[in-house]
């Protein structure tokens, strides 16, 4: 090779070295600008539902605590009339709210009692008027209660979920159906793969509607060879009916599924974590598939992750990562994360209203604010 041609190659060589380094040291994706919305009282959840967005209010300073605001696209408002009938409701912060443009289904929970065990409260009604109706105390409580945390409304139905004392082991996953107006039924879920078994303990710990029926995630601990604690997701055909267990892949050593977003009875996204890194699945009938690629966040058991957002064929995560609040983007095998300029701490609730995405985030130790941010 002759002197010319070996400096062409070099020359040619520094290049792509040099081009590679640029790529290497690219700079980072541009940060998410939220905007703060004023609220009257300290948020505690959020529900969209097409162009509405109702949100959970917690006023520590009036008489009826529990507040429910309706905002509609264009940034209006109107508060939802709450009844609250027992002492119980008048403390109660919300744990969930389920909207479907018509009716109304809320579930609260305040502290009480010589051991301060949560003391359930159901609401229901329309945007103009929400009525708690009580409940006789085994209803949701007993020596064999476990917890609720999930109201669902379905085309086919409304539900709540939650875990129950199981008559073999541990706690089996149960739903509770209203008869007729004001009273809500315990559903007995023996022989049903809601049913914890000496060899599989079960722990459902959210609930999202998919078409008619529900769709429950959280986690199984496998006892017959090897102790293992492994996300877990069970649906059902028509509200309390047709119940299966899917068996979702890759779940590392230790998973969980956290929540849920369903786009119609048979697609579903799931948010959780494996080996305590972010994990997302998506859900086709009852196929399922690990997502690739993940950006690899850390979370924890005790960490909230908001239900995942998925909008024109994206998958959006809202996470928290050392106090910081990142947004997560993209789809199976091709991710975003981007910092966010506002809202820092704890993420709490999210929701998206045609291209606005809303978010509850604060300090662990303090109220939440609302943020808004539009979806490019």
């Amino acid at each position: 090779m002759n002197g010319l041609r070996l400096v062409a190659l070099v020359s040619a060589l520094s290049v792509l070295v040099a081009g590679c380094s640029e790529d290497k040291g690219a700079s980072p994706p541009q940060a998410v600008g939220w905007t703060q919305v004023e609220l009257p009282a300290e948020p505690v959840v959020l529900t969209g539902h097409g162009d509405e967005l109702l949100i959970g209010l917690r006023d520590r300073s009036a008489k009826v605590v529990p507040r429910l605001l309706l905002q509609q696209a264009d940034g209006s408002r109107q508060e939802i009339k709450v009844e609250a009938k027992s002492p119980y409701a008048l403390l109660a912060t919300w744990q969930s709210v389920a909207y479907d443009g018509k009716r109304l289904l809320a579930l609260g929970g305040a502290s009480g009692g010589a051991h301060s065990n949560t003391r359930w409260t159901v609401w229901t009604g329309s945007v103009k008027t929400l009525t708690e109706y009580p409940q006789e105390f085994n209803t949701f409580g007993g020596q064999n209660a476990g917890g609720l945390y999930s109201a669902i409304i379905t085309p086919a139905g409304q539900a709540l979920a939650g875990t129950w004392g199981s008559a073999n082991t541990g706690l089996d996953g149960a739903i509770w159906l209203p008869q007729g107006t004001s009273k809500w039924v315990r559903q007995s879920s023996a022989k049903t793969p809601l049913e914890s078994v000496k060899t599989l303990l079960l722990s459902p710990s959210y609930g999202t509607a998919a078409g008619d029926g529900i769709l429950l995630v959280g986690s199984q601990v496998r006892l017959d060879s090897k102790v293992k604690q492994e996300t877990a997701v069970w649906r059902s055909a028509k509200v309390n009916e047709g119940w299966s267990r899917v068996e979702l892949p890759e779940l590392g050593d230790r998973s969980q599924g956290n929540t849920a977003t369903c786009t119609s009875a048979t697609a579903c996204t799931i948010s959780g974590f494996v080996d305590g890194k972010l994990a997302i699945w998506q859900l086709d009938g009852d196929q399922g598939k690990r997502l690739a690629n993940v950006p690899a966040i850390p979370v924890g058991d005790k960490d909230k992750l908001p239900p995942p957002v998925v909008a024109d064929g994206r998958t959006y995560q809202l996470i928290a990562e050392g106090n910081k609040v990142k947004v997560v983007s993209g789809h199976d095998g091709t991710w975003t994360v981007q910092e966010s300029t506002g809202p820092g701490g704890v993420v709490r609730d999210a929701a998206l209203v045609g291209k606005t995405l809303y978010l509850l985030a604060g300090p662990a130790d303090k109220p939440a604010s609302l943020w808004k941010t539009t979806l490019n």
